[in-house]
């Protein structure tokens, strides 16, 4: 069964080896996350202690999906910092590990993250994916709307040619005039 639950300080700390096995096997799979592959545990170790440190200004809130006591994936949700975007925040690392995928969790991590975007006062939700990607099929199923295409927005994480990126949005509670 699995579970969600919500990242303190604490406990990304404890879980830190697994989140830093999870962003390197999202990389090295071939995620567009902003690295490269092949991609290594002391740039992956960075990330998360940078990532940490976010966590507790309250820039952002961590969700981590567990299978029984194993960590299976993550998503973050960033809160837009500016004052005129108050009522946004943006989804970003959704991590699943190759051998939990297509199960549901990517699905499961997403409504939690809305869930916990809502309680925050965030309305709108955004996010950009690699066009063309599993990713951005999920997030069509999860009822984002896409806002366009970049091309050539990020490198490949292989090749490192540029790639079209698209970018999505979500409404969480009516748009008011």
């Amino acid at each position: 069964m699995i579970t969600i639950q919500r990242l303190t300080p604490e406990t990304l700390s404890s879980h830190m080896p697994t989140l830093i096995a999870l962003l390197i096997d999202a990389v090295d799979d071939g995620a567009s996350v902003n690295f490269f592959a092949p991609f290594n545990p002391f740039d992956a170790e960075a990330y998360w202690r940078k990532t940490l440190a976010s966590l507790r200004s309250g820039e952002r809130l961590i969700l981590a999906a567990f299978d029984g006591a194993d960590l299976a994936g993550s998503v973050q949700l960033a809160f837009a910092a500016e004052p005129n975007g108050a009522h946004r925040a943006d989804i970003q690392k959704l991590l699943v590990f190759t051998h939990h995928r297509r199960r549901g969790i990517a699905a499961q991590l997403m409504a939690a993250a809305e869930a916990d975007a809502l309680a925050h006062g965030r309305r709108l939700i955004t996010l950009d994916t690699l066009t063309g990607s599993d990713a951005e099929r999920l997030y069509e199923k999860c009822g984002y709307t896409r806002a366009g295409i970049i091309p050539g927005y990020a490198l490949d994480t292989f090749t490192r040619a540029p790639q079209a990126c698209s970018t999505f949005y979500k409404w969480l509670t009516p748009l008011e005039g």
